[in-house]
């Protein structure tokens, strides 16, 4: 006997492994039974029912998934085989995230495992927005919905480009680990390119960092803000390795001098700053708090503190503690030929085409600089 499962005019046939004989099938009936009543024919019918059951369960359940399927996802489905037309996108990333968040302490920090759970929320709105739809099933995932979804999230998400590149990184990044596991064919990312994004460095220039430097604040909160502020202008330290930054990490050199050595915690790379004169006074300044070089603060405050700092002096510039370690990059090092591979270095890049990228046009306009002195040396005198 064979069975046939029919759904949305489309057809599939298998064999049940039971046998009965023409004469005794009853086709005509609304539900199809053998006939006439024995206990050979009882039992063929009770395993005709169960096998319905099964079918109508394996429908009930792929209907209860708000997904597309067909009738091969039904069969699969009775047949108890996990294939990937039956999984949807936002269930995979699920699947991802939980495996993932293994790795927290290991490979990855919290923070990491994070950005990947708003990329998720992002991917699950945008389906509902998209779809009126709870979740997509992976093997419809096509060029036109990662750009649809880039589209999503500029116009109702608000996010800038370098952050909706960033989306669709990690995005990319999970659908190309169902894409290895054969649960999509092709990534619908193999078309796709990321929008370049014009970079603007802010930083401040030799004559702000001076006058910040030479400004007292009467203000105790105001005037620590300020200090660490440019002891990272000096430095490089992100905000994080600032915090954290502790009297074992200060160490003395092989050239006798004192030198930050500490891990940074977005690459994992270990960096090894030379501390200049003003970055050893201001940790004398401070001595240690608790083993700690710089009072406890949070980002948000500290960011808040640059603001007034920034309007008390008079420097007309959106100050962030980032600006500090674009100035330590900039106006500190490559303002002073100090070489791009060296400034990667100091800064902790994990790729020097990470630096280059960011302050190239800084290196263009030092370049110029030197061009044009070198033009007035080489002018003609009268």
């Amino acid at each position: 006997m064979k069975c046939r499962i029919t759904y949305k005019k489309e057809r599939h046939e298998f064999a049940i492994g039971l046998f009965v004989n023409p004469n005794h099938w009853n086709s005509k009936q609304q539900t199809a039974k053998a006939k006439p009543p024995s206990e050979e024919n009882k039992n063929i019918n009770t395993q005709l029912s169960l096998i319905k059951n099964r079918i109508n369960r394996a429908f009930l359940m792929l209907q209860a998934q708000e997904i597309d399927f067909t009738v091969e996802d039904i069969y699969n489905q009775y047949s108890g085989k996990t294939v990937a037309r039956n999984i949807g996108t936002v269930a995979y990333y699920n699947e991802y995230l939980e495996k993932y968040r293994k790795l927290i302490g290991i490979e990855i920090k919290q923070s990491t495992w994070n950005k990947f759970r708003y990329i998720r929320t992002d991917v699950q709105d945008f389906i509902k927005h998209r779809y009126s739809k709870t979740d997509l099933l992976l093997k419809d995932l096509d060029y036109s919905f990662i750009v649809e979804f880039e589209f999503y999230l500029k116009t109702e998400k608000n996010q800038k480009q370098v952050t909706i590149n960033k989306a669709l990184q990690r995005l990319k990044k999970v659908v190309n680990t169902a894409v290895i596991a054969k649960l999509i064919e092709t990534s619908p990312f193999i078309q796709h390119k990321p929008k370049k994004v014009t970079t603007h460095v802010v930083y401040l220039t030799t004559e702000e960092l001076v006058k910040l430097e030479n400004h007292t604040f009467s203000q105790e909160r105001l005037q620590y803000v300020k200090d660490m502020f440019v002891f990272c202008c000096y430095t490089g330290l992100a905000f994080n390795e600032m915090s954290r930054l502790k009297e074992k990490h200060i160490i003395d050199g092989f050239d006798g001098n004192k030198w930050i050595k500490m891990i940074r915690e977005k690459t994992q790379r270990e960096i090894a700053v030379p501390l200049l004169k003003i970055s050893t006074n201001i940790i004398e300044k401070y001595g240690s708090d608790g083993d700690k070089i710089f009072p406890s603060i949070s980002n948000q405050k500290f960011n808040s503190y640059l603001k007034e700092i920034a309007e008390i002096v008079g420097i007309d510039k959106k100050l962030t503690h980032h600006i500090a370690r674009k100035t330590f990059a900039t106006t500190v090092l490559l303002y002073n030929d100090v070489p791009m591979e060296i400034v990667s270095e100091l800064l902790g890049h994990s790729k020097m085409s990470i630096t280059q990228e960011h302050y190239g046009k800084v290196v263009q306009k030092k370049v110029s600089e030197h061009m044009r002195s070198l033009a007035i040396k080489l002018s003609p005198k009268e």
